[in-house]
């Protein structure tokens, strides 16, 4: 069962983001140490600095307003990155003071996988920011500082080694990951050969098929699963999903890896009970394909399983470019039977024009949705307008995320209908889930 990561309360976190802070960082390390001491190892902790380049520029130029919401998007997309990336091991994400973010996992782990790690969270954060100006959207540069943690270390030290590398790195030119020790110098895979890897992991149908189980609020039995992506990589380690398809988007080969998912996944699933519904993503790339729908019925029969059993899940993303041509698309593949379900709604800026103009049967709400609801007044009223939207639109609500009973309570008496979350199941391999679906 994955960890999940420790949590800073109303007291120690950051405002702004949510994230922890300085006190909740000493906190918590201070506990991974102390529950590490009867190993006869060090406890073994690897940390990164992020140093986003350009957020006093985006202050200036579009207002300190559109500044704190790209903090506040930094936050999300690394909860989400340390989330999919790192859900085997315990992590922290915190704030420490203006664009300076700190992530640390505590976990067994080589310099090459937390170098790649690095360069893959870079890329995340590098990505564009919607700017809620409607002006032209918002970039930062981040630059990364690594080390891993050493006997004598305390926070302080830590702190200092790593800002003395961000330091380097902003008088660099070009650099933007680093080490304190120079345990590394190069990527420890370079783009073109993890491209590569993936393609020959495709042909020798490495990528791992994993299924999340979908939960019932009602009666809390087992209604389907959300079919994902992994792949150990033999130097890296694991990769998500996320980082996955970013791997094959620079090698223009999305469309191979999507089929290649889906087909295996509906495969995987042919001998589910004929109640359990099976949830696939779907990308830019298949919607751009005038066949999709023609070659995903296609697909469907030959696995055997049924397509009034499945659920398409798309992302916004998948939605900004032609929304028209979109919109003919889902309607061809609804006449077929098949749901359509709009992924990590709340995620970001969303754009609710598509839930007026597009056939969606349900909403997924992305797991910061539910980040404060508990303690935060504001927080629960986001998300029961977000819940009386839906209804009005009679869209069922699936909440992604799900780690505590008192959180399960909460969307349970917001009138949501499913849930799924680390609380029940982390992602399983296709026998670990015939055995959640027998024994429930």
């Amino acid at each position: 069962m994955a960890t999940t990561p420790y949590k800073a309360d109303r007291e120690t976190a950051d405002e702004l983001t949510g994230l922890g802070g300085l006190v909740h960082l000493r906190e918590t390390i201070a506990g991974w140490r102390k529950e590490w001491r009867a190993s006869a190892r060090p406890c073994p902790i690897n940390a990164m600095l992020v140093s986003l380049g350009r957020i006093d520029t985006v202050n200036v130029a579009f207002g300190e307003t559109a500044g704190d919401l790209a903090l506040v998007e930094v936050a999300r997309r690394m909860r989400h990155f340390a989330g999919d990336e790192l859900e085997s091991d315990t992590w922290l994400a915190t704030r420490l003071v203006g664009g300076n973010f700190l992530l640390i996992a505590r976990a067994e782990m080589s310099v090459d996988r937390w170098q790649w790690l690095a360069e893959a969270l870079a890329d995340a954060l590098a990505a564009p920011i919607a700017n809620p100006t409607g002006e032209s959207s918002l970039r930062l540069w981040p630059r990364i500082s690594l080390m891993k943690w050493g006997e004598s270390d305390d926070v302080d030290i830590m702190l200092d080694r790593l800002s003395e590398v961000s330091a380097r790195l902003r008088m660099s030119s070009g650099r933007r990951i680093a080490w304190s020790d120079g345990a590394m110098d190069s990527v420890a895979r370079t783009h073109i050969e993890l491209e590569a890897d993936l393609l020959a992991a495709i042909d020798r149908e490495e990528i791992e098929i994993l299924f999340q189980p979908q939960f019932s609020l009602a009666d809390d039995r087992i209604v389907g699963a959300e079919a994902l992506a992994r792949w150990q990589h033999s130097i890296v380690g694991e990769i998500g999903a996320d980082m996955l398809f970013q791997i094959a988007e620079r090698a223009d080969h999305v469309a191979q890896l999507s089929r290649h998912v889906a087909e295996r996944a509906l495969e995987k699933a042919r001998d589910w009970p004929a109640d359990l519904q099976l949830s696939i993503n779907i990308t830019p790339s298949d919607l751009a394909a005038d066949n999709f729908a023609s070659d995903f019925t296609l697909m469907a029969k030959r696995s055997g399983f049924p397509l009034s059993r499945i659920t398409l899940e798309i992302t916004e993303h998948v939605l900004v470019a032609e929304t028209e041509r979109v919109d003919r698309m889902l309607q061809r593949l609804k006449q077929l039977g098949v749901s359509i379900a709009l992924d990590d709604f709340g995620a970001g800026f969303c754009n609710f024009h598509y839930l007026k103009v597009l056939p969606i049967d349900s909403l997924k709400l992305d797991r910061s949705m539910l980040a404060g609801v508990i303690e935060n007044g504001r927080d629960r009223a986001v998300f029961r307008a977000i819940i009386g939207m839906a209804k009005a639109l009679d869209l069922k609500v699936l909440v992604e995320g799900v780690e505590t009973e008192e959180q399960r309570a909460f969307i349970a008496a917001e009138g949501c209908s499913y849930y799924q979350g680390f609380l029940r199941a982390a992602a399983v391999q296709k026998s670990q889930f015939a055995e959640l679906v027998a024994h429930q």
